[in-house]
């Protein structure tokens, strides 16, 4: 019944037929079988297959997250946080983040260190915060990264440490994190974690003023004004300091 869905649904070996798809996904639920429930409840909060049913979605993500399906889990909580299909509730919102994070949901790492941090549904705890950044950190989770760097730079639940500011750092903008992108060029312009070197700096603020980010913009555009990490050139200074008027840094506005 399951895998008639799964082909259903993709257009596998037949058409695609999303009301059939749904058909077989609620059979295979009402028999048991959890990734079905998931896949089920994925169908009412998309209206696929049938008529959106928060309610109903609900109902099926918690049936599968209490029966151990991680990604139910994480969506069963997103539920409560956002009130849909059921109240609003940060206590069981924290409660099933932190079931998905203790098995190995990198997503829900994350938010639940947002939970600690934030103290939502929880009291605040600054080192669990730190404890389960790092986990998603260290699971490829990319806004985790840039959260734990930012961790190691502040001191919060953790000892400062900027070579481990600068590497979380890194990595996040390795993996196009736009926002560590012109953190990164900073870093290296004043020698946070690392040696200076301003065309590295030039390197960064290019990457991520070329995906939009305002900050980088300003700083690439100082970059070409005052000939750092590479040459100086007034033309390019001026296209970038129009780029960051254009989208209202208005900070920009006294500087070239």
């Amino acid at each position: 019944m399951f895998n008639l869905a799964i082909c259903y649904y993709n257009g596998k070996g037949t058409e695609m037929n999303l009301e059939k798809a749904f058909h077989w996904y609620q059979k295979a639920a009402e028999n048991g079988v959890i990734t079905a429930m998931h896949n089920l409840a994925l169908c009412y909060v998309n209206g696929e297959g049938t008529e959106k049913n928060l309610e109903k979605a609900f109902y099926w993500y918690q049936k599968a997250a209490k029966n151990g399906y991680t990604d139910s889990m994480q969506n069963l909580a997103l539920c409560y946080v956002n009130g849909e299909g059921t109240e609003k509730n940060l206590e069981k919102a924290f409660y099933w983040y932190q079931k998905a994070a203790e098995n190995n949901n990198k997503v829900a790492m994350n938010i639940l260190a947002q939970f600690y941090k934030n103290g939502e549904g929880i009291e605040k705890n600054s080192e669990k915060a730190f404890y389960w950044y790092q986990e998603a950190a260290e699971n490829d989770h990319i806004d985790a990264m840039f959260n734990l760097a930012n961790k190691y730079y502040n001191g919060k639940g953790t000892e400062k440490n900027f070579k481990k500011t600068f590497h979380w750092y890194q990595k996040a903008a390795e993996k196009d994190h736009i926002v560590a992108m012109n953190i990164l060029g900073i870093c290296y312009r004043n020698g946070v974690g690392t040696e200076k070197n301003l065309e590295k700096t030039f390197h960064w603020c290019q990457k991520a003023a070329e995906k939009g980010h305002i900050d980088a913009i300003f700083n690439l555009a100082a970059c070409y004004r005052n000939g750092e990490g590479t040459e100086r050139n007034l033309e390019k200074a001026f296209y970038w300091h129009q780029k960051a008027v254009e989208s209202d840094k208005t900070n920009s506005k006294n500087e070239v």
